[in-house]
């Protein structure tokens, strides 16, 4: 039988969860199967799956673990600065500049330990140098697409996409850390631009 519960860790550890709960509030640029748009807390959820699902791709040794507790941290920080679609138009050292300040208070609502853990996890996501931060944003970028995919160009056709626009900023960010489901989506993609384009 557990002890009395630490009740100070405990309430800091709710608030923390509490908090958490606001990504479901936050709307993205892509829709889910159903065409309406997927909030960040299901982007968390499906890439954490992706994940564990498409571990065989991870660079060798990559610590899947570690990848899937990226995964599920990466969008805290849009409680507080919001969604940036990858084809949108936004200052990237302003929202750096927020999304840090963010994580400042969303894990600052932790007992210190965690708090520390967790910014550890988020900082290594964000600098992107470890094989484990590698796959994760690659799983990131991955995603999306995918779901554009089964919309039959979803948020491409909101943005006026085209399709080198999508090679520049897609294909090094999946190819760097999942060169596999790079080979696998490029082709797959280019058909729904083609068909978007009329010429398919």
């Amino acid at each position: 039988m557990d002890s009395a519960p630490d009740t100070p860790r405990l309430d800091a550890q709710m608030a923390f969860l509490g908090e958490a709960d606001r990504l479901k509030a936050v709307i993205r640029a892509t829709r889910v199967t159903g065409n309406r748009f997927e909030n960040s807390a299901e982007h968390s959820w499906h890439v954490a799956l992706y994940a564990l699902t498409l571990a065989e791709h991870a660079p060798e040794g990559c610590d899947t673990t570690r990848v899937i507790q990226m995964l599920l941290l990466h969008d805290l920080v849009e409680i507080d600065a919001g969604d940036n679609p990858i084809f949108g138009d936004h200052d990237a050292a302003a929202m750096e500049a927020a999304e840090a300040a963010a994580a400042d208070r969303l894990f600052g609502l932790l007992p210190a330990d965690q708090a520390a853990s967790f910014r550890a996890i988020w900082d290594e996501f964000e600098a992107n140098e470890t094989p484990e931060a590698r796959f994760a944003k690659s799983l990131d970028r991955f995603a999306p697409p995918v779901l554009n995919m089964a919309a039959g160009g979803g948020s491409w056709s909101d943005y006026s996409v085209e399709w080198d626009t999508f090679e520049t900023r897609v294909a090094p960010k999946i190819a760097s850390g999942a060169p596999g489901l790079w080979q696998w989506l490029r082709p797959r993609a280019r058909a729904v631009f083609d068909r978007l384009a009329g010429r398919a």
